[in-house]
């Protein structure tokens, strides 16, 4: 009898240890992301031409001249959102309000249509894309292919999941990625044109890398920029800004 609650109490310790190892893990795994950086953070106040609100979305909002077009972008996996804020808040100058919303564990996977909240958000917008940056641009094409009122996709350092074909859609799509990105797979984002529409545009950015997309410092596994990450998100959003442009 003695030996039986031996056995019972050695399996109750073992699975304790089991179960604090993942706790443990989770933790870390959780209190681990990028951080947007000062240049990021340089743009996250509001001034005369748009409001910048931070509470359960990121808002970029025009202050006037606002276009009844609304641009939703999902960051990359374990990124602050705020990390985006540059693009973001050029964008809205020109008449466009951006949403990043923050996401569970800053990954897109654990909400993918978060988009929704955002949608239903918003009813002064008539017209929608959607963009994310590597991972969550795997999420944001899905969401495209899911929903009719999604006219324009960008994918940054991105391409579409191997379900997720849009050959057939009439959504304008913007794939750019950068020369020097060592995380992103290169010829899977090229091979990808094939799950694209005919007529979607594709940009190589010279000189940049994977985490040239935000302001967050360097990403583990990335190649060498030769171009600041300044200079890579001003040609990131001139071209995000011609296709929210066709989308009039």
């Amino acid at each position: 009898m003695k030996q039986k609650k031996s056995w019972k109490f050695k399996l109750f310790i073992g699975l304790a240890i089991f179960l604090l190892i993942i706790a443990v893990g989770f933790f870390v795994f959780a209190s681990f992301y990028y951080k947007a950086q000062s240049y990021a953070e340089d743009h996250l106040q509001s001034d005369s031409e748009v409001t910048v609100e931070n509470e359960k979305e990121l808002v970029f909002e025009p202050t006037s001249n606002k276009k009844n077009i609304g641009f939703i972008f999902y960051q990359g996996a374990k990124v602050e959102a705020e990390a985006y804020a540059p693009m973001a808040k050029e964008l809205a100058k020109e008449g466009y309000t951006v949403v990043i919303p923050h996401l569970p564990l800053k990954m897109a996977i654990f909400s993918p249509d978060r988009a929704d909240k955002v949608i239903r958000k918003h009813p002064e917008i008539t017209t929608w894309a959607i963009g994310g940056h590597s991972l969550g641009g795997i999420t944001a094409s899905d969401y495209a292919l899911r929903h009719d009122e999604i006219a324009g996709l960008v994918l940054l350092a991105s391409y579409p999941g191997s379900h997720t074909d849009l050959s057939e859609t009439s959504v304008d799509v913007l794939s750019i990625w950068a020369s020097r990105d060592e995380v992103a797979d290169a010829k899977a984002i090229k091979a990808a044109k094939a799950s694209m529409p005919s007529d979607a545009k594709f940009l190589e950015i010279k000189g940049g890398n994977h985490a040239g997309f935000g302001d967050y410092g360097e990403q583990k596994g990335d190649g060498k920029a030769t171009i600041s990450n300044e200079e890579q998100m001003t040609q990131t959003t001139t071209a995000i800004l011609e296709l929210l442009d066709r989308l009039k």
